[in-house]
């Protein structure tokens, strides 16, 4: 009995903060660290010497997005892998799913490990947005900004009758997407992941194992939808800024059948140093789809002069 009540609380105290009761297995000489920041206790993790790199994952990815691609990055930086508010092992709340409350996670964490030091700073997807808005509102904690398959908050077509995809306005929708997606939360993110990578499978079992198991936690699903419904303030965070531009150099890198050159297109009128290159052949997970390339592309820019 004594037994049964600690593993319930146990359980309780995992649901409580999101932490996930199975750890996805770490890169080669990676280590899993803790930091309280921002008012929330946040997981990342570490591998690696020299210049700060951060990476910021999409949905519905942790940390575990850079798994592939952190070791090959770890001979040139000290790489780190965040999971963002509310997934993974990062504390969950009931608020602070807007961009502008992520990027000021991302600052406070650059300090935490950097002090007044720059990173350069990648994100993908829903990290991507928080990026981009930490150029924006903070450039001194951004050396270099790496977006990939994102676009800026406000310039996402969510509208399904001029060729938006549906899952905008289902995940904004207030409780019916957690209703219907509740047991079925493998089935739902497979087929999403699925979608957005052009009808291809490209996540290993171990990857979408790690996925499902931070999501389908208590309360998993609705921060991920959490950061879909913030988007409209988001939108309107960055239409209040229309006089900020990104003062650092800016690489966009788009799959080829996703969003592809709209993200550099969208940006040109933001940045006066951006580089566009096309993952060709990838689709909207290309750290994940095109490893690789990924390291080549933060290498090559984040080197250069």
């Amino acid at each position: 009995m004594r037994r049964l009540i600690t593993l319930l609380g146990l359980f309780s105290v995992l649901a409580f903060t999101g932490l996930s009761a199975r750890a996805a297995p770490l890169p080669d000489g990676a280590e899993s660290k803790f930091a309280q920041v921002n008012g929330i206790r946040m997981h990342y993790v570490q591998m690696g010497e020299g210049p700060l790199l951060v990476l910021l994952h999409g949905w519905p990815q942790t940390w575990y997005e850079w798994a592939d691609v952190m070791p090959s990055l770890a001979e040139h930086f000290t790489v780190v892998a965040p999971d963002l508010r509310g997934v993974g092992k990062t504390e969950r709340t009931e608020k602070g799913y807007d961009k502008q409350t992520l990027s000021q996670d991302v600052a406070a964490l650059i300090e935490h490990l950097n002090g007044d030091e720059p990173a350069v700073v990648v994100g993908h997807d829903m990290g991507g947005k928080a990026a981009f808005v930490l150029g924006l509102t903070q450039p001194e904690r951004v050396k270099k900004l790496v977006l990939i398959d994102c676009m800026p908050p406000g310039t996402e077509n969510m509208d399904v009758a001029r060729g938006g995809l549906w899952h905008y306005g289902f995940h904004i929708a207030p409780d019916f997407p957690e209703m219907l997606t509740e047991g079925r939360e493998r089935e739902y993110l497979t087929a999403m992941m699925k979608l957005l990578s052009g009808g291809k499978e490209v996540m290993t079992d171990e990857a979408i194992d790690e996925y499902v198991e931070a999501y389908a936690s208590p309360g998993g699903m609705t921060a991920g939808f959490n950061y879909y419904r913030a988007l409209l303030e988001d939108a309107d965070f960055v239409t209040s800024l229309s006089g900020k531009r990104l003062t650092m150099p800016v690489l966009t890198i788009g799959g080829e059948h996703a969003v592809a050159g709209h993200l550099y297109k969208a940006l040109e009128g933001r940045s006066d140093d951006i580089t566009n290159k096309i993952a060709q052949g990838s689709g909207h997970y290309v750290p994940e789809e095109m490893p690789e390339f990924t390291v080549e592309q933060i290498v090559d820019f984040a080197a250069a002069p």
